[in-house]
């Protein structure tokens, strides 16, 4: 099997990255192959004789694993999993349910060096008890976790694990490149009162949640009579009692909808009719937000709430497929009126921040059917506003600062390079200090390294190599350029700011070029 250009990157990046760390994580998008690049990884492996295991948390997991692997590769694999036993296998691989491996009866029958590879399936998971008692008891074995779309608050969190972040392909550039579909949302105006849903475990309590929607469930069904009638619809409900309520609903308006749920003793026949279109729509309360593909999903809604983008983008990932019966993927978006401020939009998908999230979020509300991309570019441009008065307050109070050296902050803001004006701590090894090799390079380039860490030096260094392959102008030619009044530095080629400041300096350090000498 021929991997996308992405997919063979992050292979590589992954290998590579195993000779320095033994813990990375590995972000691709729902919808791009990430159970094909995890089994490209093991083949590699496997070639060099290191016994694989492949852990997961659902039997649906482990049996798409198993299935992919073997067509991908050609390996075989046992599973591990109740009455299902490794234990005596010759086969290089196995796929393991969390739940059982985690069980002292069921270890005991492993030796601690079984696997040399673990591979980490929805990987979010990876700090219960559970995974970590299994990790822990193989603590010999490099580790990748395989996730879809963590924010930068779940990449930290899961920095207290992970050594490093192997490799990301994030849901922007998988639509750009066309291995996912376009994305649009629709702002539904129906506000639902959230008051008093209390928070369980980090989100939104269940039981809270089905009590506070059913009251509006009438009102939702008629939009979506109105708006999605005819499209192949995924309903996401936070119990089993509100799917089956909503499912009698949309019944009465003419919709072919079914519900689903751990218990459906029909549950494969259920899933069958709907993909062969006998049901139009699949209300279900969490159960498929993980391990379910249905590509000609075009429409999207979560009647369920939730603060964990993670959670979000799994049910929305759920849809995001390229499929030849579908344009786009619709996603009906719901005003929540909660005492809470976090709570996931669609914006939550694709903004690079929380600032564009929260923009778009208040443009969408205004109404209309908005492809997400479209509404990212036109809250940038809103948002360029707020991005540079902080500049100019930044850059007034930092004014008068002593010494010569280039500031990063500023020097960050002045380029318009995010990753140094919002850069936080993720992984263990940033919080070391900078290295000598780091420090000589900067100073280099005119930075104070004092107290500077191994993360900061590293981001600032990628932007400063980043514009050098632009030839564009260095950190000290940006910094003295700004000094001097230039508003177009940022984009200046090294030639044409080495010019600008010769002729200033030739000038007498000045800008009042009606004195210079002719």
């Amino acid at each position: 099997m021929e991997l996308r250009p992405y997919q063979a990157e992050a292979v590589g990046s992954v290998i590579k990255k195993w000779g320095d760390h033994n813990k990375l994580l590995l972000v691709l998008p729902t919808g791009t192959g990430k159970t094909i690049v995890f089994s490209k990884i093991i083949q590699h492996m496997n070639n060099m004789n290191q016994r694989c295991l492949i852990l997961a948390h659902r039997d649906e997991l482990i049996r798409q694993a198993q299935d992919k692997l073997k067509r991908s590769t050609g390996l075989d694999s046992a599973i591990e999993k109740a009455g299902e036993t490794a234990i005596g296998s010759f086969f290089p691989v196995t796929v393991g349910s969390v739940q059982t491996m985690m069980q002292d009866k069921r270890l005991a029958q492993h030796r601690p060096d079984d696997y040399s590879v673990i591979i980490v399936d929805e990987t979010h998971h990876i700090l219960a008890d559970s995974y970590q008692k299994v990790l822990k008891y193989f603590n010999g074995a490099k580790v990748l976790g395989v996730t879809a779309t963590p924010d930068r608050g779940d990449k930290k969190n899961l920095g207290k694990y992970f050594d490093d972040l192997a490799y990301e392909y994030d849901i922007r550039q998988a639509i750009k490149d066309g291995f996912l579909c376009e994305i649009k949302a629709q702002t539904m105006p129906i506000d639902i009162n959230m008051k008093g849903v209390r928070t369980t475990a980090g989100d939104y309590n269940a039981r809270d949640l089905g009590s506070a929607i059913e009251p509006y469930l009438e009102q939702i069904a008629d939009k979506m009579k109105e708006h999605v009638m005819g499209r192949k619809i995924l309903v996401f409900l936070p119990l089993v009692r509100t799917s089956k309520i909503f499912e009698a609903m949309l019944q009465d308006r003419g919709f072919r909808p079914c519900h689903i749920d751990g218990k459906s003793e029909e549950r494969k026949e259920i899933l069958h009719m709907y993909n062969q279109n006998r049901y139009d729509v699949i209300c279900n309360s969490m159960l498929l937000t993980e391990g379910y593909d249905q590509p000609d999903i075009d429409c999207v809604i979560v009647l369920r709430p939730t603060q964990s983008r993670s959670l979000y983008a799994q049910m929305i990932g759920r849809g995001t497929r390229v499929c030849p019966s579908k344009d786009y993927l619709l996603i009906l978006d719901f005003l929540w009126n909660s005492e809470r401020h976090k709570l996931c939009h669609p914006s939550c998908l694709i903004a690079e921040d929380d600032e564009i999230a929260q923009v778009m979020t208040e443009k969408a509300k205004k109404g209309g059917r908005f492809g997400l991309q479209e509404l990212e570019h036109s809250a940038k441009t809103d948002a360029q506003a707020q991005r540079e008065a902080s500049l100019a307050r930044y850059l007034d109070a930092n004014k008068h600062r002593k010494g010569k050296s280039v500031d990063p902050m500023a020097w960050g803001i002045l380029i318009d390079n995010e990753d140094v004006t919002g850069y936080e701590t993720t992984w263990g090894w940033e919080k070391q200090e900078c290295t000598q090799k780091q420090a000589s390079t900067l100073q280099k380039y005119g930075f104070d390294t004092h107290k500077m860490t191994k993360g900061y030096a590293s981001k600032i260094l990628d932007g400063i190599f980043s514009r050098m392959e632009k030839d564009l102008a260095s950190p000290k030619q940006v910094m003295l350029l700004q000094k001097f009044g230039y508003s177009d530095f940022s984009k200046m080629t090294f030639k044409e700011a080495s010019a600008n400041i010769d002729r200033i300096a030739k000038n007498g350090w000045s800008r009042d070029f009606r004195k210079e000498k002719r």
